[in-house]
């Protein structure tokens, strides 16, 4: 009887002092690390003062954010090219709802994440201007999540080499008389590079989920080596949406 008792006394001091907001900042900020940016750790910046600061620190993703008038703030950038360019390999940028954010010719070499940060990708638009090549063109490994592309001419998304995985977008070529010379996405890679397949089995390629399309000549253009494959499609009242991938053809 004695022991049990103290045993619960032990159980509620452990209890009360193990609660996860008496955790340093450092700690807390390195859980926040392992958790999705989206939806999770956007999530979890809506728990508290506390929680935001730490979840919207420029340790776990940069900002683009034309509201912003003070650009003093770290990891806090007016558009699309600075904070690429100052994003470091792996860093994640969220970039904010509301109005439009013009991307002409943006090239990404290294590994990042674009991520819209609204609640759901017509919140987040990107505009591609006439007579740029496309919005956005990768030469590494990232991912756009939560995004509205939109192109008059060219393509949305030009992919040159590594993997690119588009998840919940969309992708918006506008209606014209020359809507025939522009795509959705351009895929110029030539298929897995030796090295990089024997490193993560997977070599140059796009993967496509949840991703609605609409507009021009088709959705896909390639000229390399690589091919359309395992192609979904689910028709809604109002949207098409898609999955597929384009890899090489084994």
């Amino acid at each position: 009887m004695e022991e049990t008792q103290e045993w619960k006394r032990f159980s509620k001091h452990t209890s009360a002092n193990s609660h996860i907001n008496n955790l340093d900042d450092g700690c807390l900020m390195h859980i926040f690390s392992f958790l999705s940016p989206i939806p999770d750790r956007y999530n979890t910046a809506l728990v508290c003062h506390r929680w935001h600061f730490l979840a919207c620190h420029p340790r776990l993703w940069l900002r683009v954010d034309r509201s912003v008038k003070d650009l003093s703030l770290g990891g806090v950038f007016p558009n699309i090219e600075t904070a690429v360019s100052a994003a470091r390999p792996g860093d994640t940028i969220l970039i904010a709802a509301g109005g439009t954010h013009i991307a002409s010719n943006i090239q990404i070499k290294k590994p990042l994440c674009l991520i819209g940060g609204g609640e759901l990708p017509d919140d987040t638009t990107l505009v591609c201007s006439r007579g740029s090549d496309s919005a956005l063109e990768f030469l590494s490994t990232c991912k756009v999540a939560n995004l509205t592309v939109k192109a008059e001419l060219g393509c949305c998304l030009l992919h040159r080499s590594g993997r690119l995985i588009i998840d919940g977008c969309i992708l918006q070529c506008e209606s014209n008389p020359l809507d025939y010379l522009s795509y959705a996405i351009v895929s110029t890679a030539n298929g897995p590079k030796v090295f990089q397949s024997l490193l993560n089995g997977r070599g140059d390629g796009v993967s496509v989920s949840r991703t609605r399309i609409e507009g021009g000549a088709k959705a896909v253009s390639t000229s390399g080596t690589l091919a359309l494959q395992r192609v979904r499609v689910i028709y809604s009242r109002t949207s098409v949406f898609f999955w597929f991938d384009v890899e090489h053809l084994s």
